[in-house]
This record gives structure tokens, C-alpha cells and sequence, in this order.
């Protein structure tokens, strides 16, 4: 066992371990046992489960992600300040000054990449599970947590005339790619980059402030957008249907979850957040950010009645000389 399966090891435990309770639980509740509906429920089961467990750490990402936000104005007077300083001694205060913005703000640029290098060995694991479910049955052996017996149930399910296992190139290579193989792996494809385009789209046009969207975080976030559909893309082919199943079930879970952070939780000065304090404006509700001695003033300041009139001081027991 190389090193990198020894890393996965306990991952693909878990994760096979909850698709076999999940397609107990089915099996239990009178579904076919070796039916591909019943597998492709147990990994969209997967899943929730997955997804649902890191949502504290979904939370961190989005704080990070905010505060790279916030400091960037800042970041754009450093730079500026440096600007054309090669020098060791200017690039040394540069970074420490950097580092302090970082702290200042409670985030760096590593802290919104941390949660996604937490989910990868999950992902890793549950594609060498699926993708090993072939060889895993030639070899008479179980894998994972998975029985030999439900290895070869799951090698055998379909779906629309398609195995879970099957994957479109190795499909095309191999000479047993079918019409309904090439057919549900590029719907597959096409929804995995759809749901990652438009996730990405919508925190880019509602979910960044206006100072973001000038900054060098919005080239980060321009390259993700069409990057990583690419990736989804390139990579989609290589996948078993089994795999494509599971990611774009986590991509439209993602896409949901962004949806209502982008409506309940918006980025302080983006487009979203404006429409939100619209909202809370038309219900009556207190605008966020705002005290109420600034919101009086503000309506003081807006009244006919009252705009352009000051309020003396007085005295009760005045005396007059």
C-alpha cells in the first residue's frame, strides 16, 4: 500500500461505510438491493451527510473570505506605498506590514483555501472507492467497508441502461462505450459545470463589495470561474457516473448553500447587501450596521420639517443679569 493510500485509508472507510448504511436503510425500507437507484441514493445520502458535517467549516471559509474582502482597500494602500521598492529592507517591511493587515482582519489568503484541502481527502477517497469497484469485483475482494457481495452488486447496478462504474473515455478506450454511457455521462458533465459556473458567477456579481471588485481578489475569483468548470470538464470524462453522481450533487449543495448566504448573510457593501437592507426596510425591520441614534439622524436629516433647524441648549434656572 502505497503512501498516499495509506493517507486515504481511513477516508474511504467512512466513506463507504456511509453508503453501505445508507443502501441498508433503503434495502430495509423494501428497495432492490442491487438496483442502481438504490446505490445512486446512497451516495446522494453521502452526500448530505458529507456536506452537512462541514458546514462549520463552510462558515470559516466564508468568513476568510469576507475578510480578505474588507482588507482590501487596505491592501491597495500598501501596495501602492511600496510601489517601485525592490530593495530587501522594503519588501521585508512590506511583508510584515501585510501580515498585520492579515492579523488586523482575522483572515490570509491560506485560510479561505483550508476548508476545500480539508474536504479533498473525502473526495479522493470516495473516487478510488467507486473508481476501484471493477477491479475490487474481478479480484473477488471487498473495498473499504463494502462487502465483495456489495462490491459486485454495485458493479453491476445501472441506471438508464449505464453502470454506476462505467465511465465515458475509459468506456471509449476499452470499446464498450454505449450510447446511454456517452449520453448520461456528458448530462452529468454538463450539469457538474454548470452548477460550479454558476455558483462561482453569483458570488462574483452579488457577494463582493465594490472595493473587491477592484481588487487583485477579484482576479482570484475570475480565474476560479472558468478554471475549475474546466477542470470539472476535463477531468468529468475520466469519471465513473458513480463519481459524476456524487459531484454534481455536492455542486448543486453548494450552489443552494451559496444561494442563502447570499440572501440571509450578505457581504457588507455588495449588491446583495443592498437588497437586503431594501428588505429589511420594507418589513420595518432596523437596517443592519446602524444605531439608532444614526438612523434618527438620518430620518431628522431627511424630514422638510426638521432639516436646516438646530436645537438650542436651554437652562432651567437661567438668571438673567
Amino acid at each position: 500500500m502505497g503512501f498516499f493510500n495509506t493517507i486515504l485509508f481511513p477516508f474511504k472507510w467512512i466513506v463507504s461505510w456511509i453508503m453501505v448504511a445508507f443502501h441498508d436503510v433503503l434495502t430495509t425500507l423494501g428497495m432492490d438491493a442491487a438496483s442502481g437507484i438504490t446505490w445512486t441514493l446512497s451516495i446522494i445520502g453521502l452526500v448530505l451527510v458529507i456536506r452537512a458535517a462541514l458546514i462549520p467549516v463552510f462558515v470559516k471559509q466564508i468568513k476568510a473570505q469576507r475578510g480578505m474582502q474588507a482588507l482590501q482597500p487596505d491592501m491597495k494602500k500598501l501596495q501602492a506605498k511600496y510601489k517601485g521598492k525592490t530593495d530587501q529592507l522594503s519588501r521585508q517591511a512590506m511583508g510584515q506590514e501585510q501580515m498585520a493587515l492579515y492579523k488586523e482582519h482575522g483572515t490570509n489568503p491560506f485560510s479561505a483555501c483550508l476548508p476545500m484541502l480539508i474536504q479533498m481527502p473525502f473526495f479522493f477517497s470516495l473516487f478510488q472507492v467507486l473508481s476501484g469497484v471493477a477491479k475490487a469485483n474481478s479480484e473477488n475482494i471487498g473495498i473499504g467497508a463494502m462487502t465483495h457481495a456489495q462490491v459486485v452488486q454495485f458493479d453491476e447496478a445501472t441506471i438508464f441502461g449505464a453502470r454506476l462504474s462505467d465511465a465515458l473515455l475509459p468506456s471509449f478506450q476499452g470499446g464498450n462505450l454505449t450510447v446511454t454511457i456517452a449520453v448520461l455521462s456528458i448530462v452529468m458533465i454538463l450539469a457538474m459545470i454548470a452548477s460550479q459556473f454558476i455558483t462561482q458567477k453569483q458570488i462574483m456579481s452579488k457577494n463582493m463589495s465594490e472595493e473587491a471588485m477592484q481588487g487583485p481578489f477579484m482576479k482570484q475569483q475570475k480565474m476560479m470561474l472558468y478554471v475549475l468548470p474546466l477542470v470539472f470538464g476535463i477531468g468529468g470524462i475520466n469519471f465513473p457516473i458513480g463519481v459524476l453522481i456524487y459531484w454534481t450533487t455536492t455542486n448543486l449543495w453548494t450552489m443552494g448553500q451559496q444561494f442563502f448566504v447570499i440572501r440571509r448573510m450578505p457581504t457588507p457593501g455588495s449588491p446583495a447587501y443592498k437588497e437586503y437592507q431594501k428588505r429589511r426596510e420594507a418589513k420595518g425591520l432596523p437596517l443592519l450596521g446602524a444605531s439608532k441614534k444614526t438612523v434618527e439622524a438620518e430620518v431628522i436629516a431627511e424630514s422638510p420639517d426638521l432639516k436646516g433647524q438646530r436645537n438650542q441648549p436651554q437652562r432651567k434656572n437661567r438668571k438673567k443679569k
